[in-house]
């Protein structure tokens, strides 16, 4: 492209800029509700992509609830879609601590076999100060705090003999400590849970919040302790496996499940009355579901977008009705028709583009306010963004090409006449 060919084009944009921005001002309610059609359809799009894109950035980076090459198993799924199917999964027989015992006993392949159940909203007390009401009891083994990705800051881990004899000990979370030993070392300490008296011999790591909840605000005791405390014929227990690599993960997957069905009597050609649940499974169902809103919010959008492109028509004819005059003066002093095409197109587009500009800047504050809400990192989906002001481009040309063809197809001799 010669230097005056890019002088000439440079003008025209910026002449088409200067003019858009003067159609604003001097309709500004009319161009308010067009671009507003736009700001909400952008809005729509980024707003919802930049919340999931949010929780899916946790999810991957922070939901490690299981360890590394770890599946659980478990009577219910784990995230379940709907109410419906729910008396199939009560159905299913528990999951017991002698069923446990078994598999423990009879798997070859994994590295450690670990069992664990959990019970909310305990009471905890020591001397006279009181814990959360929230407080979360884990009932665990020796593997535990490794199967949940949590590790020993201090004292010691539960034991096989803690298990066996179903002793009154416990591994502290960091907020118990908080709560009960601001200014102590709790090392040996005698604390109640539910009035019952227990000895401190362990504390986990720190490990921070995820979606604005505490993950250290728990204990763990033994699970014999805690199945004779808390258990009862309605408790199903949580088993984790661990493979002892990534290669032996399917393999072992495929022992634990064939002599699950073996232990729990599932008649061959049945589904399995369990169900097994890795970190990959989990994000997995997760996208399923964040998937069908991804769909929703496009479909609004594009209603939205298609409105807002009748509108940016509606002003772009109106501007040309408006600018006939302007038109053929342009034209009689030498504007070629492409010359007139090409700036009512690229007004059309710079209109579209400062709605999409709004929507998209509004749609990563209001997305990000998830973020806000969970205390989690702020994203910037810049891939969407993008995206976003393509489409609103395609909008201008594709709405603003009629009125941009009516315009340079006036005739300058009548356009000069017009009053």
């Amino acid at each position: 492209m010669s230097k005056t060919k890019r002088s000439h084009l440079k003008n025209t944009l910026k002449e088409s800029l200067r003019m858009a921005l003067q159609a604003i001002r001097d309709n500004k309610l009319r161009s308010i509700l067009t671009l507003l059609g736009i700001t909400i359809g952008v809005f729509s799009v980024i707003g919802v992509m930049t919340a999931i894109q949010t929780l899916e950035s946790s999810i991957n980076s922070g939901l490690n609830v299981f360890g590394s090459n770890t599946f659980n198993v478990q009577k219910y799924p784990a995230i379940q879609m709907g109410g419906h199917t729910r008396n199939k999964y009560r159905n299913r027989k528990n999951i017991t601590y002698r069923q446990f015992e078994e598999l423990s006993r009879r798997a070859k392949l994994p590295l450690l076999v670990s069992v664990s159940d959990g019970r909310g909203g305990r009471s905890i007390k020591y001397k006279d100060k009181t814990g959360k009401s929230n407080l979360y009891v884990v009932g665990g083994d020796a593997w535990t705090l490794r199967l949940y990705n949590t590790f020993l800051g201090d004292g010691r881990n539960l034991t096989e003999q803690d298990v066996d004899f179903s002793r009154r000990v416990a591994v502290l979370g960091m907020d118990v400590v908080d709560q009960l030993f601001p200014f102590e070392d709790p090392m040996g300490k005698k604390f109640t849970i539910d009035g019952i008296g227990y000895t401190v011999v362990g504390i986990s790591e720190r490990k921070g919040e995820m979606f604005g909840e505490s993950q250290d605000n728990y204990l763990l005791i033994p699970i014999t302790t805690f199945l004779n405390r808390y258990g009862s014929h309605w408790t199903s227990l949580d088993i984790s496996v661990e493979a002892p690599s990534a290669e032996l993960y399917d393999k072992t997957r495929e022992e634990v499940i064939g002599l699950l069905r073996v232990i729990r009597k599932v008649p061959p050609g049945e589904e399995n009355d369990f169900e097994i649940t890795s970190n990959d499974e989990l994000i997995a169902t997760f996208g399923t579901f964040t998937n069908g809103v991804k769909l929703f919010a496009i479909a609004i959008s594009t209603i939205a977008l298609l409105v807002a492109g009748i509108g940016i028509m509606n002003i772009m004819l109106v501007s040309v009705t408006e600018r006939i005059k302007e038109i053929g003066i342009r034209k009689a002093i030498g504007a070629k028709r492409r010359d007139i095409l090409f700036q009512f197109l690229a007004e059309a587009v710079f209109l579209s583009e400062i709605g999409g500009i709004a929507g998209v800047i509004l749609g990563i504050l209001g997305g990000n306010l998830v973020s806000m809400a969970f205390n989690i990192p702020a994203v910037i989906p810049i891939d969407w963004a993008i995206i976003g002001l393509v489409v609103c481009s395609l909008i201008g040309i594709g709405f603003g090409s009629y009125p941009a063809w009516r315009a340079s197809k006036l005739d300058p001799i009548e356009s000069l006449r017009f009053e």
